[in-house]
């Protein structure tokens, strides 16, 4: 697929289905790209696609079926809209370190390919709200799914989800305890971690 350079070819990467319940259309949205103008648009539709398949299909459809809807606050960005993001310091990293996460339709520097997604879990909130434990949620993750590597964040506990062809399996968080929680080499990398997660697990299912 070319880039689209028309309404109706953009409408038609919009209407790609990624996995049962996501569309290339709910990747696409961005802050930056509706205030500024700047267009968010895969300039390699067919990697981003890839990419992105394997991000729903191995990530976020098995989180959604265990914990419920799932909301995408940001996933596919265009290179100019990241380099935007950063320069202003929006939030973004630069381009170089976003190859092959929010940057989907780029290999990484040395040729991986990955997509990335930050996303709220909608039932998690409460559970956070009153306990703090965004740890609960890391390890069910770490136990259960073939992640690349996670970053939660304060607010609603929205965290990074990647998707990547040679997985870090490390886990960070800027909410406390703040740094790295696991990686490769941690005394507490290799499970079960299921008495991390057996009280949210409950709460959200009750």
């Amino acid at each position: 697929m070319k880039k689209p350079g028309t309404i109706k070819s953009l409408e038609q990467l919009g209407r790609v289905r990624l996995s049962p319940s996501f569309f290339m259309r709910d990747m696409l949205y961005s802050e930056i790209s509706n205030f500024c103008g700047i267009p968010n648009i895969p300039d390699d539709p067919d990697l981003a696609i890839a990419a992105g398949t394997k991000l729903c299909e191995e990530l976020l459809e098995p989180l959604q079926a265990q914990f419920g809807r799932i909301s995408i606050r940001s996933a596919y960005r265009s290179p100019a809209i990241n380099q935007y993001g950063n320069e202003n310091v929006l939030g973004c990293a630069s381009n170089e370190n976003n190859y092959a996460r929010h940057i989907w339709d780029r290999h990484d520097a040395d040729g991986h390919m990955g997509a990335m997604a930050t996303v709220v879990v909608n039932k998690f909130i409460p559970y956070f709200e009153e306990t703090g434990d965004w740890q609960a949620m890391a390890w069910w993750i770490h136990d259960n799914l073939p992640y690349g590597s996670l970053i939660f964040y304060p607010k609603y506990a929205a965290f990074n989800i990647g998707w990547h062809e040679k997985p870090l399996r490390k886990i960070n968080s800027f909410i406390a305890p703040k740094g790295c929680l696991t990686k490769p080499g941690m005394d507490n990398h290799e499970g079960p971690h299921d008495k991390a997660y057996a009280r949210m697990i409950q709460k959200i299912r009750s």
